[in-house]
């Protein structure tokens, strides 16, 4: 059992409050980290990775050319609009931002955070890139098909909330990344209004 010394890495002494929230919760999720559910899920989110979801996103536009739908073929090229801006914001805020992922919060005590220096996946947990590419083909896909917002929408907020017990993300990287997914979807939508009009 772990100490009152031991709950909170020296490293967070001079962090601030979001930091020291993020921690706290970080702390207690990743209790279950090594549930069966946690791992379930967690294993089921890759799809918002970026080979999958942009292989899905792509299947969408080739599946809407292929059969002749204009509405799938232009929600599949929304989704991957959406989804490689999220990226490239995404990547651009991550080489700028140094943060130790929780798994090493959780399994060694360590948390740090800083300017960007290293480019490695156990530094570079702001923002989360699961959550953004997930919000953002979400709500390409409302857009597109209002009815399948809530499945959507839920489908988003599930990958991202698993991300905090898995020890992937702290609960600001995920914030962080569904800001990053609306911002570019939005971004999509006002060049698809101009360029690609109904």
């Amino acid at each position: 059992m772990n100490t009152p010394d031991a709950m909170v890495p020296p490293a967070t002494e001079d962090a601030n409050a979001v930091e020291q929230l993020d921690v706290a919760i970080a702390q207690k999720a990743g209790e279950y980290r090594r549930t069966p559910v946690i791992r379930v899920l967690g294993t089921m989110s890759e799809v918002a990775d970026q080979p999958p979801l942009i292989a899905i996103c792509a299947a969408t536009l080739a599946a809407g050319l292929a059969t002749g739908r204009p509405k799938l073929a232009r929600t599949g090229a929304r989704m991957l609009a959406a989804h490689l801006l999220a990226t490239g914001m995404k990547a651009v805020i991550k080489k700028s931002v140094d943060r130790t992922r929780p798994h090493l919060l959780v399994e060694e005590n360590r948390y740090e955070s800083g300017k960007g220096q290293r480019n490695e996946g156990p530094y570079n947990s702001f923002p989360s890139g699961h959550t953004a590419g997930a919000v953002a083909v979400a709500r390409a896909v409302a857009h597109e098909y209002p009815a399948a917002a809530p499945a959507a929408g839920a489908l988003a907020t599930a990958i991202a909330l698993v991300q905090i017990p898995r020890c992937a993300h702290y609960v600001s990287d995920i914030t962080a990344g569904a800001i990053i997914g609306w911002i570019a979807e939005a971004t999509v939508t006002r060049g698809f209004a101009r360029w690609f009009p109904d």
